[in-house]
């Protein structure tokens, strides 16, 4: 497979260090162009990798005409779109006119329903791609929407669990949770993350579909494992909530993150002072910018403040349903390690567990396990090559059997096979 990656940030960077570090493993790609609007950043990376088939480009990733230039120059087979969501659309229709592959790590926006924004959903995360699904597949060219972690990773949980666990799902809940000290505020994207978490968040249940609920609604105490403890998680909006019911039959979909209480307080202040706004334009001199891409400038890049973080974060699948005629309650779940990750990729933990699920899929699509024309997320494929990978790219998947009728069926099993 050609590869382009558009975004030379921390999960364009991470995604190509993983590809490196795979060794043979990593072979399935036989040329990675890393194309950023920096092309001083592009070659950098490119000059770290330090291997002839890593190739710098300069692209702007809003301009369908520059991104064409690029595809022209390199023929790639797949685009990894790794930069903000606001360039999603251009991407995604520029890989549909030229017959090129599209994923991405995150999906198209949503915009809030303007008269009820925190009960009704209005204009969904991904239902710009979704809704052009039939011309990709009358094309067969294949485009698959969220891999990242989360959205990504999760939702092969969610199939895993469905193929392998269940014999009938009642809930997906994605959890996401961190003992995160010393990386700033912002450990992933500036300009992402007061989206997903300022949006209203979203949950589907079955026989009402998808509504809203308030920023930062029912708060829970979560466990997580790897030696994080129990974390106070709060509705978010997230990609697994639109993804999953329509692949994974089950009655309940939720997001939750734990997003620290000062910081939920902060997003707030800056939306109070008007700068989260990511659409009204500022003149500043002779320019104009958005509140929001000038505190981009200037909060300290996540990619640079998390050098020093220390602690791991936590990002799984919790699902609950019948097994065996049983309750059962399961999550499953990949922990990382900041310095760890730091060591091997150079780049955070959150980006690095964010980049290592698109290679991951990449590599089953170079290889023809996973193929389907059309619009996809990752739930619709077979998730055990995907699973079993996870560790060949030390990344290895754990599952936590949490207490519920089955796993009280299994302690008797057990004791009864002891003492026999």
């Amino acid at each position: 497979m050609k590869l382009l990656i558009i975004g030379a940030g921390g999960v364009g960077t991470s995604a190509a260090q993983i590809i490196k570090r795979a060794g043979k493993g990593g072979n399935w790609a036989k040329e990675i162009v890393i194309a950023d609007y920096n092309e001083k950043r592009a070659k950098l990376v490119a000059k770290q990798l330090n291997e002839k088939r890593f190739i710098p480009a300069q692209v702007d990733a809003g301009s369908a005409d520059s991104i064409k230039e690029l595809i022209g120059a390199y023929k790639p087979d797949f685009i990894l779109n790794a930069v903000e969501p606001a360039f999603n659309e251009t991407i995604f229709d520029t890989c549909y006119e030229t017959g090129v592959g599209y994923m991405d790590c995150a999906m198209t926006l949503s915009t809030p329903d303007k008269r009820a924004p925190y009960r009704k959903a209005g204009i969904k995360l991904g239902d710009y791609q979704f809704a052009r699904n039939t011309k990709w597949k009358n094309k067969g060219v294949m485009a698959l929407v969220g891999s990242g972690v989360e959205p990504g990773m999760a939702d092969v949980f969610a199939a895993y669990a469905q193929k392998h666990l269940f014999d009938k799902i009642d809930e997906v809940n994605v959890r996401d949770g961190d003992n995160y000290e010393g990386g700033g505020d912002f450990g992933f994207s500036v300009w992402t993350t007061i989206e997903e978490c300022l949006n209203p968040p979203v949950i589907w249940e079955k026989g009402k579909g998808w509504y809203t609920t308030e920023r930062f609604s029912e708060p829970e105490e979560f466990f997580f494992p790897g030696g994080i403890g129990d974390v106070e998680v709060v509705n978010v909006e997230h990609e697994e909530v639109m993804l999953v019911p329509r692949v994974i039959k089950c009655n309940r979909v939720t997001f939750k993150y734990g997003v620290p209480r000062e910081f939920r307080q902060l997003l707030l202040n800056l939306e109070s002072v008007g700068m989260a706004n990511a659409k009204k334009k500022i003149k500043v001199g002779k320019e104009s910018i958005a509140p929001r891409d000038f505190l981009v400038k200037v909060v300290p890049s996540p990619v640079e403040s998390t050098g020093k973080m220390t602690g791991k974060g936590c990002a799984g699948t919790w699902v609950t349903g019948w097994k065996g005629g049983k309750y059962r309650s399961v999550y499953l779940y990949q922990v990382a390690d900041n310095q760890d990750c730091m060591k091997k990729y150079g780049t955070n933990s959150v980006v690095a567990q964010t980049a290592v699920n698109p290679v991951i899929m990449l590599e089953l699509i170079s290889k023809g396990i996973w193929k389907e024309a059309g619009v996809h997320g990752p739930e619709s494929f077979d998730p055990d090559p995907f699973v079993e990978r996870l560790a060949k790219y030390e990344f290895p998947a754990g599952i936590r059997e949490m207490d519920s009728e089955y796993s009280e069926s299994l302690n008797e099993q057990a004791l009864v096979s002891y003492l026999k």
